[in-house]
């Protein structure tokens, strides 16, 4: 091991490939900021240029595009509330109202540090125990994988707000009826597609993340008459600000630290992806936060911008664990550069890091360079990329209308996706102006398909028996704990009931006299 290690070390470093990765950091970056566009579409443009690179250069290359995208993605999430990939659309729950109220800067520094703190200790773990987790992705069943997506839907209260949980549950609902439109996997069947041909491949989650987000922020915006305000009074030092106090700091370490552990657990097993781990960790984060501060999660919430920029850098790392150890891409992005690998004449497996150790250890190891350089590249811009928010919204709303509609528009080239994302576009509309929660909506729709697909699985394996959530120790485990989380509330409920939280208001109100 210490050798590869070795031997990655020294192709990682050679000038070339560092120039690699500050190219694709930076490629990424710029990609990432553009709505729509996400590090799929930036990867594959890659393509035809490492054709004429060894298969090193090459894939630390895309690499660096990878998670240059996923960090940039995050900007237009925060400051004009219309995603740059799936992966950055939690972000903007949070990132974007800290916008709104001044703290741009701040909010595009905090998810600089988590993106580079998620991304850094990811790579360390993947340095150290990819082929240990090789072995712990390849244990999870489909059986397991439907109880791990089960336990994702129990998070939808985080995405909830005060009194909302009901309309929350019926917009996940929603997100489950969405994701089965489209061909039944295990059945070949199209479903709900009306006879029609381009609804065959179901609905897109980008064009359905910028339906319900960016353009119907535009919309919401031109309902109320704000876009005929220019904003002539923003303070641009108030927008450029990144400065973090301590007691901030102390706030969102433990955040950063467990959603990044989370992230990339959540990145490791095969088609789970950024996206899933940002959505979790959100929940997560919500969850576990004080009552003070779980209100504040969806208007500007430090730990709700932390946890997802931190959990979606180190799933983008974990992702690299089933792609380089068993030849299984861990996500979209990572489905095409296993095409790039096996064009060079590479087959990734478990002899990768034997037959290939300078592709398999410089890819990891150039994965820490790469969030370094990111940090660096960024952090100098952020007081510049922050001047967007004072663009005068009479030039500022076509341009989101514009980059929203082109980028859905370059991933599939089908007016009908247009059509699509108006139509949905309305829908989300009305259920806001009814103070429905779009958030729980995406979960459901991004939980729902792979949910679906392994329930089908253990159906099919036990003979359309439900015995499969209790045979394997896993799989019981996690329902558990789904189980719990959800009549968690209730107990509080009847705890508070039997006085317990009567008790702790007094406490905490003898306590403010006290102070007083």
């Amino acid at each position: 091991m210490w050798d590869g290690i070795t031997t990655g070390l020294s192709t990682a470093i050679m000038p070339f490939n560092i120039m690699m990765v500050v190219v694709g950091c930076f490629a990424g970056t710029f990609i990432g900021m553009l709505p729509g566009l996400g590090p799929i579409s930036a990867v594959a443009l890659m393509i035809p240029i490492t054709y004429s690179l060894d298969p090193a250069s090459g894939i630390i290359l895309m690499a660096g595009v990878y998670y240059g995208a996923v960090f940039g993605g995050s900007t237009s999430s925060i400051l004009i509330n219309a995603p740059g990939c799936s992966s950055t659309v939690v972000t903007a729950f949070d990132g974007y109202p800290m916008a709104q109220k001044r703290q741009a800067g701040k909010a595009l520094a905090l998810a600089a540090y988590s993106s580079f703190t998620g991304g850094t200790i990811g790579a360390i773990i993947l340095l150290f125990a990819a082929p240990a987790l090789a072995t712990v992705s390849l244990s999870f069943q489909s059986a397991d994988y439907f109880a791990l997506m089960v336990l994702g839907l129990t998070a939808v209260s985080a995405f909830a707000g005060k009194g909302q949980v009901l309309k929350a549950m019926a917009m996940t609902v929603f997100g489950l009826m969405i994701a089965t439109v489209g061909t039944d996997v295990i059945s070949g069947a199209p479903r709900f597609t009306f006879g029609n041909l381009d609804l065959v491949d179901g609905v897109s989650f980008l064009l359905l993340a910028m339906a319900t987000f960016a353009l119907a922020e535009v919309v919401m915006t031109v309902l109320k008459g704000q876009h005929k305000e220019e904003e002539p009074d923003m303070d641009m030092a108030s927008l450029g600000s990144m400065k973090l106090s301590k007691e901030e700091i102390k706030e969102v370490a433990p955040t950063v630290a467990r959603s990044s552990i989370f992230g990339f657990i959540v990145g490791v097993l095969p088609g789970a992806g950024a996206t899933i781990a940002s959505f979790l960790a959100y929940g997560l984060e919500r969850n576990l936060a004080p009552k003070r501060l779980k209100e504040q999660f969806g208007k500007g919430a430090l730990r709700g911008l932390a946890a997802p920029e931190s959990a979606n850098n180190a799933a983008s790392t974990g992702s690299f664990v089933p792609l380089l150890t068993l030849g299984i891409p861990g996500s979209g992005t990572t489905a095409i550069m296993l095409g790039a690998l096996i064009a060079y004449g590479i087959q990734p497996g478990p002899r990768l890091f034997i037959d290939n150790p300078d592709v398999f250890w410089s890819v990891i190891i150039s994965m820490y360079f790469g969030n370094l350089v990111l940090l660096i590249l960024n952090l100098p811009l952020i007081p510049y990329i922050s001047r967007l928010l004072v663009i005068p919204r009479p030039i500022l709303i076509p341009l989101i209308l514009f980059f929203s509609i082109t980028g859905v528009y370059l991933v599939s080239f089908n007016t009908f996706d247009i059509n699509m994302m108006v139509l949905i576009t309305v829908v989300a509309i009305f259920l806001r102006l009814l103070d429905f929660p779009m958030a729980p909506m995406l979960l459901g729709f991004i939980l729902g398909g792979i949910m679906e697909n392994n329930l089908s699985r253990s159906l099919t394996i036990s003979d359309g028996s439900l015995s499969f959530l209790w045979e394997r120790p896993m799989t019981l485990s996690i329902i558990s704990i789904s189980i719990f989380v959800l009549i968690l509330p209730l107990i509080r409920v009847v705890l508070e009931k039997m006085g317990f939280g009567a008790k702790a208001s007094e406490t905490k109100v003898q306590v403010d006299r006290n102070d007083g």
